[in-house]
């Protein structure tokens, strides 16, 4: 399964939210200077965020977004879901040869294990200078 910009860049922004949790609302410019980032891309991100109930978006001259939930309850599967969706290494599991159906599933079953025991908490606090290495400290 290759997680494509949606994904990695949606973790991002769930991960700035997590670290800033409980300070009020980030915007989204902030989010994307911080990492470097294009604020409309990240605008196309925040929609199926905001409609999933991971974050809220605040209006008015202080606004921005917080996250939906404590930071311990939301998980890199709920995000990379939301904007990935399904995860599968290959399509069509159930129309491959028992041998292979076998392995597709550990697979997937293995990488559903790692992104939804790995919460934005997990993340945020494994993070360095906006980078994160938490990717490669659980996978």
């Amino acid at each position: 399964m290759k997680i494509s910009t949606k994904g990695r860049y949606g973790l991002t922004i769930m991960i700035e939210l997590a670290k800033k949790y409980g300070e009020g609302p980030i915007s989204l410019k902030t989010i994307a200077q911080a990492n470097d980032l294009s604020e409309h891309y990240l605008e196309q991100l925040i929609a199926p965020l905001r409609n999933a109930g991971l974050v809220k978006s605040i209006r008015g001259a202080y606004g921005g977004y917080i996250l939906g939930d404590i930071p311990s309850k939301i998980t890199a599967g709920d995000i990379i879901r939301v904007l990935e969706g399904p995860i599968s290494p290959v399509e069509g599991i159930e129309n491959e040869e028992p041998a292979k159906r076998e392995l597709w599933m550990r697979i997937r079953d293995a990488v559903k294990d790692v992104l939804d025991n790995t919460t934005v908490e997990d993340l945020a606090n494994h993070t360095d200078n906006g980078e994160s290495d938490a990717y490669m400290f659980y996978i």
